[in-house]
Order: C-alpha cells, then sequence, then structure tokens
C-alpha cells in the first residue's frame, strides 16, 4: 500500500471518533511527508528538534507540527517560532524554557505532560505526584506563554494486550484526576495522546484524542539517519 492510501485507511478507521492522527515522520524525506500532505493528513510529529526545523521551512505553512521526543532545553530555540504542540513536557525547567521562547516570538505554545506509565526504564516522563507538583507550583502558574492542553504516555513495548491496555487506562485515569483538580474550568486540557502503530486500537478503545503512528503509514524508518 502507497503512503496515500495508508492515510486514507486511517481516516477512515478514526471517523466518528474523537481522535486525531499525528503522522510520525521521524527520518522520514520529505518526499514522504508531502505524499501524506496530499492525501489530506495534517498533523505531523517528530522527534528531533533540528530535523523538525528543516523539514518546517520545505513544507507547506499550514502543517500543524508537534514535537514528540525527549526535549533539551537549549534545542527549543529551534521551533518555538512555529511548533503547535510539545507532546514532551516532563519537567517544569523544560516549560519554563518553552514558555520563555514562546514569549521571544510573540507566541503561545501548547504543551502536553508527558506521564510515565510504562514498566521499561528506557521511558522519560512524570509521575502523577510530580506532575500535581509542577502544576501547584509558583514558577509554572507565572508562566504566560504556553498552555498545557493534556497528557501524553507511552506504553510498555510488549505483546501482552492487558498490560497496554492497564496503562493506557491508568493514564487516562490520570487525565481526569488533573482535569477535576487543576482544569475544570479550561477547556484547552482536553488531549490524552497515546497509541501507536502497534497499539493504537486498544488506545483508542481507552480514550485517546491523538494516536502518533509512524512506522503503519510510512513503512521502516532509516534509523541510520
Amino acid at each position: 500500500m502507497t503512503i496515500k492510501d495508508n492515510i486514507q485507511s486511517f481516516q477512515q478507521k478514526l471517523a466518528g471518533t474523537n481522535c486525531k492522527l499525528v503522522a510520525v515522520s521521524k527520518t522520514q524525506p520529505i518526499e514522504a511527508l508531502q505524499e501524506a500532505y496530499e492525501a489530506g493528513q495534517r498533523i505531523f510529529g517528530e522527534n528531533k528538534a533540528q530535523e523538525m526545523a528543516e523539514k518546517f521551512s520545505d513544507l507547506p505553512s499550514n502543517i500543524e507540527w508537534h514535537m514528540l521526543g525527549h526535549l533539551q532545553t537549549n534545542k527549543i530555540k529551534y521551533i518555538a517560532p512555529f511548533v503547535h504542540t510539545i507532546q514532551s513536557v516532563d519537567s517544569l525547567r523544560l516549560l519554563e524554557e518553552i514558555d520563555k521562547h514562546a514569549a521571544k516570538t510573540n507566541r503561545t505554545i501548547n504543551c502536553l505532560l508527558q506521564i510515565y506509565i510504562a514498566k521499561e526504564e528506557s521511558k522519560f516522563g512524570l509521575s502523577p505526584a510530580e506532575a500535581k507538583e509542577l502544576l501547584q507550583s509558583e514558577n509554572y502558574q507565572n508562566l504566560k506563554n504556553c498552555v498545557i492542553t493534556g497528557v501524553m504516555g507511552i506504553a510498555t513495548n510488549t505483546d501482552s494486550e492487558n498490560q497496554i491496555r492497564q496503562e493506557f487506562r491508568t493514564l487516562k485515569e490520570i487525565f481526569e484526576d488533573l482535569k477535576n483538580t487543576f482544569f475544570s474550568q479550561d477547556v484547552r486540557f482536553k488531549e490524552i495522546s497515546m497509541g501507536m502503530s502497534a497499539d493504537f486500537e486498544i488506545a483508542i478503545e481507552e480514550g485517546s484524542t491523538m494516536i502518533r503512528v509512524g512506522s503503519s503509514i510510512f513503512g521502516a524508518r532509516n534509523y541510520a539517519k
């Protein structure tokens, strides 16, 4: 199947749901992103700031760019002028730096709190307690140019559907708790980004509003890049 075929297949799967498709385009050439764009895809996710900045300059201006990878504070400057959402916020320090760079470009950047839900030490993310501590802090409450619009999580890489489902269910519960405690009057706090190529169907069943799909759209990645 072509990239166009794959995009159209996901459009059909998501029809009638409250879930959006983020096409994970890391390491993919411009031509592949252009093909997905021409098939109607408008949200693209990248893992590296400089790669995202290069692609931004070569592709249509109405693309909604999402940063998915672990973001170092010294790389925010490359994407602050255009990035729509940073899904991988895992510390107050990172949020403060995002806010600072967004202010410089007179923008507001959407952010998701990355929550640690997997049984893998290699994954990044905040615990529920750390997320609450961040949201209660005076420093967070003084930020003006970033908006937390939800949560993101990555499930364990396992063949156990029950474990994956439970981890997604946990993320949904954390989202609901944070919504009720901190964002009950804020309609912008609405996103639950969970689910990738191998587990997106489970994620949708458990309430995902955003799935992050790469290989099922573009095929195998070039990890040498």
